[in-house]
């Protein structure tokens, strides 16, 4: 089972991916939205690079084909594209998976899929967009925790350097982020506070 870096931002494109993976991010997901199929595809290659050069694990959201062409590590699915995907083809081709989830129907769906991590969230109020569940506060990862056993847990959602604590205490394995760097005034020097304030809860892959 593969330990996941503790810190996991999500980010837009491959512009801001080859801006600060290499500060020191060793685990990244591109979210590319309204993007042709060529458009992903160079936005893939150019993050495939970047993470290569850089020692960062490289995950795609949604867009599981293309991450399978382009040799991506990771491909990281919503309950309504696992629902369209073919875990077979994923798996068959080395990728890692991991799975959103947002109540304990989507997590029964999750664990069914065998994913390498689950997702909950939102841990709080989110600006990123519009979202039809309540946040879930810290102490849901708790019950996450325990239904999940050892399977690494990733809590998103809201999440600050600040607010930290209470998802590493609710048992979160990595916390992914997005608004907190992507809407930040200094990108540079927030993922830096990021990376200084998660390096020690790093632990060696098994």
């Amino acid at each position: 089972m593969m330990a996941l870096d503790p810190f996991y931002p999500v980010l837009p494109d491959a512009d801001w991916i080859e801006r600060l993976v290499p500060l020191g991010i060793r685990l990244v997901q591109l979210r590319a939205k309204d993007m042709t199929a060529p458009e992903l595809r160079s936005q893939i290659r150019r993050c495939k690079t970047v993470c290569a050069a850089h020692g960062c694990v490289f995950v795609v959201n949604d867009h599981w084909r293309l991450a399978i062409d382009e040799g991506a590590d990771f491909v990281h699915l919503g309950q309504e594209d696992l629902a369209e995907a073919n875990l077979a083809a994923i798996h068959a081709a080395g990728l890692r998976l991991g799975l959103s989830t947002h109540d304990e129907a989507e997590l029964a769906t999750a664990l069914e899929a065998e994913p390498d991590y689950v997702a909950l969230g939102p841990i709080w109020p989110t600006v990123l967009k519009a979202m039809k569940w309540a946040p879930q506060t810290p102490e849901r990862l708790r019950a996450w925790r325990a239904a999940i056993g050892a399977l690494p847990l990733v809590a998103i959602g809201g999440i600050t350097v600040e607010r930290l604590p209470p998802v590493w205490e609710g048992g979160a394995d990595s916390a992914a982020v997005v608004t907190d760097i992507v809407r930040h005034p200094d990108p540079e020097s927030r993922t830096r506070e990021w990376i200084e304030a998660t390096r020690h809860r790093l632990r060696p892959n098994t």
